[in-house]
């Protein structure tokens, strides 16, 4: 940088102003002015003319005389040695070209990061060296305390403090061994409520609709659950679950049909309809592709409508979460780009399905 001209013209000035004492003031906040100059400002001046005006002033001998008229020795400089190092140094500074680095390690990356939390998210039982453990299978090297330092920057607490597993993580774990039943509703063209019992197979998402009656009580039930277990056969042998609300209609007398066959019964808590969210999901599912879109003569007419929706249900649509395969997939599947394929409507054209032309 080069020396302003009005510094230079102020530093060539200095000798003759020792003796004008406000002429010194002024140009002792000139030398004592901050890094950014102010336009407009008659009392700053550049910082790179700092140490051109400090050095002309001092060879000067410029001075302060106090009231009697001695040279104080502390006045016989307007800068210490260290004001006049720092200004070096922000001068170096603002021509260096070196890139500035910050201190410290290097920031982890953003996919390294996410998928520490995602290892505690999905294991809440880890804490943060079981993490740390887990990285090198995966290709990637971290100290104990950058995964401590991401757990904590995100509000992850080590595993001793931890919750426990929510709901979803429970039946996701527990779900090959989950039986989920559930009540809903749907009125008549005459607006008679019909109500419609059924059960869920979480692991495969089988629905089985075990009876459809205008009045569901205890004794009928109770009869629809021996119903359903003498259907399932050995295939009851690997249930260790059922999940139920706490509608009055589930009365001992049910619950003794399950703890008889080796299955807990689990009431989930009152008005938590999310605890028992595949059976509540369904209930959307039917509501929203079949009996919300018909009009229900009667009982016999919605139990035919179920059973020919259920079959669809349970062996063609497809299922997200089943790899956008339906439970009850079909044995073989052939190539698309190879065959005919034909539309078979469902319930009058209100559901299609599709399959290979023979």
């Amino acid at each position: 940088m080069q020396t302003t001209p009005e510094a230079l013209t102020l530093a060539r000035e200095a000798p003759r102003l020792v003796d004008d004492r406000a002429a010194c003031e002024a140009l002792l906040r000139k030398v004592s002015c901050p890094v950014v100059v102010v336009r407009g400002s008659e009392d700053r001046c550049q910082p790179e003319s700092r140490l051109a005006l400090v050095a002309e002033l001092t060879r000067a001998r410029t001075v302060l005389l106090d009231g009697a008229g001695h040279l104080p020795r502390a006045r016989a400089f307007f800068v210490t040695p260290a004001t006049l190092l720092r200004w070096h140094r922000q001068l170096i500074a603002r021509h260096s070209t070196y890139p500035h680095a910050r201190p410290g390690r290097l920031p982890v990356d953003r996919e390294i990061r996410e998928l520490v939390l995602r290892l505690a998210a999905e294991n809440p039982t880890w804490g943060h060296r079981r993490v740390q453990g887990e990285l090198p299978r995966l290709g990637y090297r971290l100290a104990a305390s950058t995964v401590w330092k991401i757990l904590h920057q995100a509000g992850v607490d080590p595993a001793p403090r931890r919750t426990g597993p929510t709901w979803k993580q429970f039946l996701t774990a527990q779900a090959d061994t989950i039986l989920a039943c559930d009540f809903f509703t749907v009125d008549t063209v005459l607006l008679k409520r019909i109500y419609v019992l059924f059960f869920i197979e979480l692991a495969t998402r089988h629905v089985h609709v075990v009876g459809v009656t205008a009045h569901p009580t205890g004794t009928w039930v109770t009869q629809q659950a021996r119903n359903l277990l003498m259907s399932l056969d050995q295939r009851a042998d690997g249930l260790r679950f059922l999940l139920r609300d706490r509608d009055t209609k589930f009365t001992a007398a049910f619950d003794t049909v399950f703890t008889a066959a080796g299955i807990d019964v689990i009431r989930i808590p009152p008005q938590a309809p999310r605890a028992n969210a595949y059976a509540e999901r369904w209930v959307g599912t039917v509501r929203r592709e079949c009996t919300d879109r018909m009009l229900i003569a009667g009982e016999r007419h919605l139990s035919s409508v179920l059973a020919e929706y259920t079959k669809h249900y349970n062996g063609h649509r497809p299922h997200r979460s089943l790899g956008q395969r339906p439970p009850n997939p079909p044995p073989q599947v052939v190539d698309l780009s190879s065959a005919r394929v034909q539309r078979r409507p469902i319930l009058g054209g209100l559901i299609n399905e599709y399959s290979q032309a023979a």
